[in-house]
Order: structure tokens, then sequence, then C-alpha cells
């Protein structure tokens, strides 16, 4: 699975004219310039962008209350529980909602890594991986894997507990087949471990 990462500089003329510049410009110095076959596809998708973003957010924000209501530490912006949800209801734009990226506290790294594994190799509800950007659900353990350098008392201040599982919600399959997946993956975990 390949991400494909684009962006715009954006600012006064003199500022990317600068950047731009043939002999000393950071754009043509560091070459962040995207091969031509991957503009041209990501190009292509940009039409339907926002359609994706808004299915995406508002999966999210139903998969984040469902967990909440079966007693799971979810964290979501679109929560209203959640410390900044007012700050960031003030600045959004409602109709893309709050975001397609929820966390799951699972407590224990062994915990998130038993969910994450049925629910890629069981229950076809995502994948494991450190990107945000793909169709499918995409999840990682934190702790152990993009946040992975920092010390203990580091990850603790930034709110990363060992069994932290982020989830960046895709939009394949209907909402409810997804659930199903996720919900019948939750009980499993509940379950004694299997010793052959």
């Amino acid at each position: 699975m390949t991400d494909n990462f684009s962006g715009a500089v954006c600012g006064p003329a003199s500022l990317v004219n600068k950047m731009m510049d043939l002999q000393q410009g950071s754009l043509m110095l560091l070459g962040p310039t995207m091969n031509a076959k991957v503009a041209f596809e990501l190009s292509e998708r940009i039409p339907h962008l926002g359609l994706r973003m808004k299915e995406h957010s508002q999966r999210a924000l139903l998969f984040a209350r469902r967990l909440k209501n079966l007693g799971l530490s979810v964290i979501y912006p679109g929560l209203e529980e959640h410390p900044q949800h007012q700050l960031l209801k003030s600045m959004h734009n409602a109709e893309y909602g709050f975001c397609g990226l929820i966390c799951l506290d699972m407590e224990t790294e062994e915990r998130a890594n038993r969910l994450m594994n049925h629910l890629q190799n069981y229950g076809q509800f995502g994948f494991m991986a450190v990107s945000l950007g793909y169709y499918e659900t995409l999840m990682s353990c934190s702790g152990s894997s993009t946040s992975s350098e920092l010390n203990p008392e580091e990850k603790k201040l930034a709110g990363i507990s060992p069994g932290l599982v982020r989830m960046s919600i895709g939009y394949i399959g209907t909402f409810e087949q997804k659930w199903a997946q996720l919900e019948k993956a939750l009980t499993r975990l509940n379950e004694p471990l299997c010793k052959n």
C-alpha cells in the first residue's frame, strides 16, 4: 500500500517566488515536486474529495458515539465531553464534521495489538498502518509505532497510553457492516486466549 501526499504552498507572491528561486529557493533545492503520474492520479480524485471527507467524518462520529456507549474510552473531538469540543465546533465546517480520526484506549499494548490483529486478519475491518490517508480504515498503536521515540513521561504528557489505538476511519462497505466487524472483534477481545 502506498500513500500519495500532496499539498500547496500558500502565502504572498514574494514568499512563493523566493521559494521557487532557481539558485536559493527551498522548492528548487529540496525537490518537493510530485511525480507527474502521481500528480495526475491525485488530480482525478480531487472532484470527489469533499464527498469522501464528509463520509469519513460522519462515520468516525458514529463509531465514536457507539464505542462510547459500550463504555470504552474514546478520544474524538466530535464528542461533547472532549475538552476541546467547543473550540473545534467554533472553527469547523459543520458540513464536513469533526474529522475522520478516532482514538480508542485499550489500556495495554497487548490488548491494542490483539484488537488490531483481529480487525485486520479476521474481521476485514481495516489495516494496521501508520498512515492516515486511505479509503480503508487504517489503525496503529501509537505508543509503539508513530510515537515510539518518546520516553514514558513525554507519552504521558501527550496523552498517549500504551494501548492507544488510532483509527483513520475508511468509507468502504456500509457503516453497519463495518460496525458489526468492530463489535465482533471487541467481543472476541474479552474471550480467553486459546492456547495450543
